[in-house]
This record gives structure tokens, sequence and C-alpha cells, in this order.
């Protein structure tokens, strides 16, 4: 078994700082270390094992074991196998050794841990505020169980603006955002311009963090929380709702009903479709070949159609529940669906051929927005950012879930590590997408939705679950708790880490290159609820509060 393999080396390494273990099934390992060995043995299967870094978790359990945690994510791809690597803190000196210069990936979730929850990541080069907002006051801690999910702090000043960092010399600074034409949410990038050339950046993001998380473990319950996470995104809803139910149904060693299985991977694949044309059309419209965005959006329509008439919804599908799904697929709709994948491939043939050839877009994107296999690997950089760098992962068969065990499909990469390896990801993958639906819909056997489920759910369990959306991985954490819902829910979604990657992707190159660069991520940021407006006859500047923002909704124009 890979799993006990692996903790078998582990513990010949580090010998008594593996306090314990848990393996639950197959593809799952925790492993409880001393704090002071936390660095060191993360270091060892980041580096040394190859394992590809998720995400870090912090937790608040002190009305539990009276202490706080931090988990470090790990994949290891090649076996199958999800890794957490854990430890315990005392609640009176929650400290611990930073990752973040052995393992790079790591930089903002030791960030977000220290914002959201306190635990301070020692030795970390750049502990600066990234989720919190401004105005938020110092050693307040939102995530902490103690924190109300709907208390205002005392001390939240509206009028404290971020203090962003001094430009390099002979720079000039650029903003592009937090609101720009070219992109439909709001993200600030500060760029450091020498001519035309980009020498850097700085990201402010997080603009309103919903606290999302914080709901799930104050007032939602297990089968609430999969409408709130198809929320989380407006493109990969389905993921983030099929991530969480797998999530706890891991934890709670559920297995839905095969027949559920099969219509989870229909829906996610469905979402990619629609997710991919509408990349390949923004890509296009981005390098402004407009005639192609509005083919790949015509030929996504009909995708939406078919999605609402499975779900009720163009988008938000509500399918899941803890043990099964909601909708069933019905013959009629069998039928339609098959027709409708024939034509899309029909159509979608010669798009894909007219892209290839096309050379005005590869001038566009060839050599721009690089991220090799190194960025790749020190930033766990996923999804198609990765594969366009020939780094072949893909989570439908590296971690199987739903019925991807039973299918057959490639994972397609490419090796220009650039935009255009990135259109050619996307463009193609289509095609496997439409083979996977093929296959659900002739294997899928007949069968319950949902497993009944008569016991509540254990508690205190960890689960983890990676989903592959159209971005890339996207991993949820759970721990199992009382009162019908998790003590603790953590999601990471693709977008989290492969921002991370755009400094590096932008440097040095033009600034008219930002913004195909950014896009070829497919980023997706939460929405705001501030804004900046200039007076274009005074020139003042005022910056606009969530109470000033609603109080002009409900005046009364006369």
């Amino acid at each position: 078994m890979v799993a006990r393999e692996k903790l078998s080396r582990l513990k010949e390494k580090f010998g008594t700082a593996i306090q314990r273990a848990d393996l639950p099934g197959a593809g799952r390992l925790f492993v409880f270390v001393e704090p002071a060995a936390l660095k060191a043995i993360c270091q060892h299967v980041f580096r040394d094992l190859d394992a590809r870094y998720i995400i870090s978790i912090g937790a608040d359990d002190r009305p539990f074991s009276g202490k706080f945690m931090v988990a470090h994510n790990f994949a290891f791809d090649k076996e199958s196998l999800l890794t957490s690597i854990a430890t315990y803190l005392p609640a009176d000196n929650p400290k611990v050794d930073s990752i973040s210069d052995v393992v790079p990936a790591a930089n903002w979730a030791e960030r977000e841990i220290h914002d959201l929850i306190g635990i301070e990541p020692v030795g970390h080069r750049y502990l600066k505020r990234l989720v919190l907002p401004d105005g938020w006051p110092d050693g307040v801690h939102p995530l902490r169980k103690d924190f109300a999910w709907n208390q205002v702090p005392e001390g939240y000043d509206d009028t404290r603006e971020f203090k962003f960092d001094e430009p390099p010399e002979g720079c000039t600074v650029v903003p592009f955002g937090p609101f720009h034409p070219t992109l439909d949410e709001p993200a600030h990038f500060r760029l450091y311009i020498e001519g035309e050339m980009v020498r850097g950046c700085e990201y402010r993001g997080f603009m309103v963090h919903r606290g999302i998380e914080k709901l799930a473990e104050s007032v939602l319950t297990y089968n609430d929380i999969p409408m709130m996470a198809e929320r989380i995104c407006g493109i990969c809803g389905c993921v983030h709702n099929v991530a969480y139910a797998q999530a706890v149904e891991s934890a709670a060693a559920i297995k839905p009903p095969p027949r559920a299985e099969y219509i989870r991977t229909i829906m996610l694949e469905i979402e990619r479709l629609h997710s991919h044309l509408l990349w390949v059309g923004l890509a296009c419209h981005i390098v402004g070949f407009d005639t192609l965005f509005m083919q790949s959006w015509r030929i996504r329509e009909p995708i939406m159609w078919i999605a609402e008439k499975i779900s009720g919804n163009r988008k938000t599908y509500a399918l899941c529940v803890i043990g099964g799904v909601r909708w069933d697929i019905t013959p009629e709709v069998k039928d339609e669906l098959r027709k409708l994948l024939d034509k899309l491939e029909a159509e979608w043939t010669p798009v894909v051929a007219a892209v290839s050839k096309d050379k005005n877009i590869q001038k566009r994107t060839r050599g721009v927005g690089i991220a090799d296999r190194a960025l790749v690997k020190n930033m766990g950089l996923v999804g198609p950012v990765a594969r366009s760098a020939g780094v072949d992962i893909d989570c439908r068969r590296d971690h199987p879930y739903a019925a991807y065990d039973r299918l057959d499909f490639e994972v397609i990469t490419e090796g220009g590590c650039d935009v255009w390896s990135r259109v050619l990801v996307r463009a193609k993958e289509v095609f496997e997408s439409i083979k996977i639906i093929r296959q659900c819909l002739e294997k899928m056997e007949d069968g319950p939705l949902q497993l009944t489920i008569k016991d509540e759910l254990p508690v205190g369990r960890l689960g983890l679950s990676s989903v592959e959306a159209p971005r890339g991985e996207s991993h949820h954490f759970v721990i199992t708790g009382e009162n019908n819902r998790p003590r603790r829910w953590r999601v990471r979604a693709p977008t989290y880490q492969n921002l991370q990657g755009i400094p590096a992707m932008i440097k040095d190159q033009q600034l008219a290159d930002m913004t195909i660069s950014l896009g070829s991520i497919d980023p997706c940021f939460s929405c705001t609820d501030r804004m900046e407006t200039i007076d274009l006859k005074s020139g003042v500047t005022k910056v606009w509060t969530q109470e000033e923002l609603l109080k002009l909704t409900r005046t009364k124009k006369t």
C-alpha cells in the first residue's frame, strides 16, 4: 500500500517526531508530527519525495483539544495519494516555523493563516496582510472560534488604506485594476514599469472576503454548504459543490451510489465544456479576434441549455447532497445530450483547426506569459498552466473520484510553457470532455441517486477531496463536527495558486502582454463592495465605504 510505504519512509527518517498517523482508506494519509519537525518533514516530502504542494490550513481547535492546528497538504500524483502533514500548537503561543522558504508555494497560505487565525509562521520573509480588509484592526482573527460569524470588530477603520511597497528604483507605477476593461472582476496589480517593460508587481486582492468558511462552521449544515460552495466561483460552481461533498464523504467513509457518481461526472464535464469554450472566446477577444470570440460563445450556448434542462439552471446546478445527487438524467435527456455532443464536436473541430494555424494569435501568445516546469513546481501551479509546461497532472486520472476510474481519456499536455500552449491545451480538452460524457452515457447503470444515511456523521474525522476544475485542481479540506456541520472547512481554488505565478510570468515582458498573460490562467476573483471615484472637474478622489454604497442604493432619486 502506497500510504504505508510513505509513512514507513517518514518514520525511518524522522523517528519519534512522527507522533501518529491515520490511513482512513486508499489514497489518503494523515500524519501528525512534532511542531519543531514540521518544516523539515515538509521539505523532505516536497523536495526529496517530490510531492506536489496543495495548500496549508490553520484551525482553531481549542474548544476540542485545547490547541491550534496547522496542516500542510501535498499530493503524490503518480501514486494517487493525498497527504496531510499536521501539527498541534499550544493555545497560549500559536507559533510554528514557516515552510515558505523551502516550499515557496506556501507563501499566501501562511499569510492567510496569520490573518484569519493568528498563527504566526516564524521566519516568513513577507508577512504582509493578505486577506483581511484594509481597516480591519490588528490582532483580531475572524476564524477563531471565539469570534462570531456576524461580529463587527471594535476599532474597524473604513478610512484606512492599504500600504503598497515602494517601487524599484527607475520604475514607474502603473495600476492595473482593481477595475479594468478586460477583467470582469476586481483585481489590483500594481505594476512596476521601466519604459514598456514590466519589472515587477504587487498584488492586492481579497477585496471582500465573504466569510464562506466561517458561515459553514457557524450556521450552515452539511447539506446547506454545497449550495454555498457553488457560489465560490461563477464558472466552477459544480466543481466546488462536488469537491465539498466528496471531502465530507471521505471523512465519514460514505460512498455514493454508482449512478450518482456517473451523473456527477457528466455534470462536471458539461461545466468543463462551457468553461473552456468561454475561455477560448475571451482569449481571442483579448487579442482582438472577435470573430472567433463570437463563434466560440455561439457553440457554447447549447451546453448551457442542456445544463438547464437537467438541473433547472444554466450555471448553478445544486447537484450534490452528502451521499449522492439531486437530479437524474432521463432517457430523453440522454438522447438529446448525445446529439448535442455530435454537433459540438462537428462545429469545434474546424474552430480548433483555424486557431491552430492562425499566425496573428500565435504572434500575440507565443513566448508570452512563460511558466516553466520549475515555476510550476515551486509555486504549485495547476491545470492548463501546468500542463502547458509539460507537467502531466490531472486529478481526474491521478486521484480518481466520481466515475473517472471507469473511463478512458487522455491528459492533454503541451511544451511551450506560454499562453499559446494554454490555448491549445484548453481547445483540445474539449474533445476529451466529449469523449468522457459519451462513455458515461453508455456505462451509467440504473439505481438510486442517493445513499440513505440514518446515523449522524462521525465527529472529528478529516477528509480531503481534489477535483479537476477547468482551471485546475480545486481542493477541499474538512474536519467533521457537531451540530450537523463541519468544525473546519478549507477551500483552495486553482486561481489561489495560479495567481502566485503571475509576477514571474509577466516579469521582463511588455506591458501590452499583461492582459493576455493574466487572462491565460483564467483568473477568478471575488466580487467587491467598495469603489473609488474621481470628480473630473475638481480632481478629488473618494473611496466609498460599504455603508455609503448601501445608503446610495436606498436613496430615491427625485
